[in-house]
């Protein structure tokens, strides 16, 4: 496994992995995939914005399909 920052890369073992997640270091498994965030990351507020506002419409839209399930699920239960 690897930890990677900025520009840094370092092969570890697991026994330094929380070491290095506690730096701040992404840890990443041997084909390069991250299986854990180092700590201290943040998002800015405006990405925090856009992905409130876009979970909101996809919560909206879930909730309007999930309604318009259940009601063809009864019409198709009445037409049995």
């Amino acid at each position: 496994m690897k930890a990677s920052k900025d520009n840094k890369v370092y092969t570890i073992d697991t026994t330094q992995k929380d070491y290095y997640i506690a730096q701040g270091y992404d840890i990443l498994n041997d084909e390069g995939d991250i299986i854990e965030y180092g700590a201290g990351k943040s998002v800015s507020y405006k990405e925090y914005e856009e992905l409130k506002i876009k979970y909101e419409e996809l919560e909206k839209n879930y909730n309007t399909l999930e309604k318009e399930n259940k009601k063809l699920k009864k019409e198709m239960e009445g037409s049995k």
